[in-house]
């Protein structure tokens, strides 16, 4: 009974680092279907949410029976607890990957993003798949130093966020009320799959330490 017990919970570790892949792939071909103007791209991450949706219900599934049957306590505990907030975060990463994807279907066959802002959002893409893979790393080693450091990467999604809205805010913007909405959006997309990689982040200094935030005592 209880190797049975240890091996579920390592379960849920292979099913919130599988759920890392498909949010990872997720955000990589949004972000190429809104640079791009890629239908068909675009259409694949919208169709393809609905497994990260289907590994969420699995897990929160497990998570339940464990408890249920189980009644873990100390790290155990926290570990069942940590997979259902991380597997819940990672599920609304996948989410803003899929809105991201919207955003381009709804503008094809143009893009969705001005030549202006191209470079800034290739960068937002960039450090969100960084900041996936690093979460993922961290679900697997539990390295709490390398959590850490999604902090300061996420400062650097919202610096970037920051810079949209000089832009959109300058005299000089051109592109009008409806491309200022997209970009408003999108941008807000981004800054939020960082803030829930982050999220992920805490959960595994919890899980560690006994404290979500890095620096607590």
């Amino acid at each position: 009974m209880r190797d049975a017990y240890h091996d579920e919970l390592e379960a849920l570790t292979d099913r919130l680092v599988e759920m890392t892949r498909l949010v990872r792939s997720a955000v990589s071909r949004s972000t190429t279907a809104l640079l791009d103007a890629d239908l068909q791209l675009a259409e694949s991450v919208i169709s393809r949410d609905e497994e990260v949706n289907r590994l969420y219900a699995e897990i929160e599934t497990s998570i339940y029976e464990v408890m249920a049957t189980q009644q873990p306590v100390a790290v155990d505990l926290r570990t069942v607890i940590t997979a259902l907030r991380m597997a819940s975060n990672l599920e609304r990463m996948g989410d803003h990957a899929e809105h991201i994807a919207k955003v381009a279907r709804m503008r094809h066959p143009e893009s969705a993003i001005p030549a202006e802002l191209r470079d800034t959002f290739v960068e937002m893409g960039a450090i969100a798949e960084r900041l996936i893979v690093k979460t993922g790393s961290c679900i697997v080693s539990r390295d709490v130093e390398m959590a850490k450091e999604l902090e300061s990467d996420d400062d650097a999604m919202d610096r970037l966020h920051r810079r949209l809205f000089r832009v959109l805010l300058n005299k000089g913007w051109s592109h009008g009320i409806e491309s200022a909405i997209d970009i408003t959006l999108v941008g807000r997309y981004y800054e939020r799959y960082a803030d829930h990689a982050v999220s992920v982040a805490r959960d595994v200094v919890y899980l560690v330490t006994g404290s979500r935030y890095p620096d607590a005592e």
